[in-house]
């Protein structure tokens, strides 16, 4: 989401005459778009913006731009702390960043995180500086084949730890037909495949209505929808909550056959007391059945999940059903974290804690047998012949991803660019990637 946001302030900036910088010390203008999902990465947001306070002396002129959750949840307290930022963006105000820039050389230190509770996602089409922009520095992936499109914002679910209802605003899906014409839009601009993107995806069409003749449209019906557009090679999604997911959405993993076998599927945890402290609405129980379910439409779907540990109250036993989760469930992947307290969230005032060498010790417990497993996974895959998208031209060959997510590297040299499609034979499997030769058609 956060990514898609950096594209939305990119391309706005670029209608203003704003032009990508790479080098931070020469820019007119430094936007960090931040994230406070976890206190690391707000930790970072200060560390850099210390950094930026001495750039800034010897760069005249120069606006620093706090934008996103970290924004949204700190407002005046930011600038208190950082009186060298110029602009303080929120979640609901990035379309109008230009605006905000002009306002803030007039009055440094400008604050705009208003959330409105009527909220709605404007209508915003990509433009030609967008489809042209560079490549990422960090990802070497060019963002001519590959786009995120915003379905919705915000989340009604109010989990104990998470800020996301209070830095997003409260649950608002974008009209159809606003989406339909922006996939055309970057499909017609060499695009070719999407990821619809939300807070709870399974939740879009839900708080709002989002058709022009007022009738009910759910997820499924969008992914229906924009699988058959013209063009659209592979389509993905994120995020669910186990939650909201329903047969009918569950069953387009059989029935949609450009809808990637791939499903995130955050869990958070395997023990029921926990779960239920977090508020999280489902059991141990009914995330297996959803499981079974999925695997039951479409066999071959690679799983990942979301995990915390060491949850307030998380003890030794609540911690073995995570792992016992783990040897159920056998995630392809996992994106696992130690609690930590977010401002504002019922959880950070839940006072038995879990001692941070308990939760260090949880952690690497956890991830090296995930890491196991995925090897494991992974091995399954050697002597498939598997069609692989692009995405790098490396020194050794090319770099690409399977439609179940699983990046390959082809050690030979091939006539094939970034975006294109070529099958490979996979030879070797690692855990965080598999390597393939290229089949001669």
């Amino acid at each position: 989401m956060n990514e898609r946001d950096s594209e939305i302030m990119s391309q706005a900036l670029a209608m203003s005459g704003y032009v990508e910088s790479m080098d931070i010390e020469d820019a007119d203008l430094v936007i960090l778009n931040t994230c406070s999902i976890r206190a690391k990465a707000e930790q970072k947001v200060m560390s850099l913006l210390g950094m930026l306070r001495k750039v800034k002396k010897s760069r005249k002129g120069m606006q620093i731009c706090v934008a996103g959750c970290v924004a949204q949840q700190e407002g005046e307290r930011l600038v208190e702390k950082m009186p060298h930022i110029d602009l303080v963006v929120g979640t609901q105000n990035i379309y109008n960043i230009g605006d905000l820039l002009e306002k803030a050389r007039v009055s440094p230190g400008y604050i705009a995180i208003g959330m409105e509770d009527e909220y709605a996602i404007p209508r915003f089409m990509p433009n030609e500086s967008e489809d042209s922009s560079k490549a990422s520095a960090e990802r070497d992936v060019p963002t001519t084949f590959r786009k995120f499109v915003t379905i919705m914002q915000g989340c009604n679910n109010y989990c104990a730890y998470c800020v996301v209802p209070y830095t997003r605003g409260r649950e608002v899906s974008r009209k159809v037909s606003d989406i339909i014409d922006e996939v055309k839009a970057v499909v017609a601009s060499g695009v070719k495949e999407i990821t619809l993107l939300g807070q709870n995806v399974n939740s879009y069409g839900r708080t709002n209505i989002v058709t022009d003749n007022g009738l009910p449209y759910t997820f499924s019906d969008l992914l229906h929808a924009v699988s058959k557009i013209p063009g659209v090679a592979r389509l993905r999604f994120t995020t669910s909550n186990p939650k909201d997911l329903s047969d009918e959405l569950m069953k387009c993993f059989k029935d949609i056959p450009n809808l990637c076998p791939q499903f995130h599927l955050p869990v958070q945890a395997g023990s029921d007391a926990v779960l239920k402290k977090m508020n999280r609405k489902y059991s141990v129980e009914q995330y297996l059945e959803l499981v079974d379910t999925l695997r039951s439409y479409c066999p071959d779907i690679a799983l990942s999940t979301d995990i915390i540990v060491g949850f307030p109250g998380e003890t030794d036993e609540d911690f073995q059903g995570t792992m016992e989760m783990l040897e159920r469930v056998r995630y392809h992947g996992s994106f696992s974290f130690k609690y930590s307290d977010r401002p504002g969230t019922r959880s950070s005032d839940f006072e038995d804690k879990v001692p941070e060498d308990v939760k260090t010790t949880r952690l690497i417990q956890f991830q090296a047998r995930q890491d196991e497993i995925s090897l494991e996974q992974n091995r399954k895959y050697v002597g498939q012949i598997k069609e692989i998208m692009i995405e790098a031209i490396t020194d050794e060959g090319v770099k690409g991803r399977t439609s179940s997510n699983h990046i390959v590297h082809v050690n030979e040299e091939s006539t094939a660019i970034p975006g294109d499609f070529i099958r490979v034979e996979i030879y070797h499997a690692g855990q965080h990637s598999l390597k393939g030769k290229l089949i001669q058609e």
